[in-house]
């Protein structure tokens, strides 16, 4: 029982490495590259809507930004 436990968690742990990652940047105005941008990097994208974005980081947190005016944000595939 312990081998098949440990082959479960080592094939678990290259299915991780091997999925896609996203680099989201995140701008609170219209300019990319000022000091109110926020980089993060990111597993999964939840939800991508104009006005809605909510994606999981390589922490497992949860991050939420929504915006009533319309979010700028870019979304990269790394």
């Amino acid at each position: 029982m312990g081998f098949i436990n440990l082959l479960k968690k080592i094939l678990r742990w290259v299915i991780q490495q091997l999925k896609k990652r996203y680099k989201v940047t995140v701008s609170f105005n219209k300019e990319y590259g000022d000091s109110d941008d926020t980089t993060h990097i990111t597993k999964k994208i939840i939800v991508q809507k104009e006005n809605h974005l909510k994606f999981r980081n390589e922490a497992g947190k949860e991050i939420e930004y929504r915006s009533s005016g319309g979010l700028n944000y870019i979304i990269e595939e790394l």
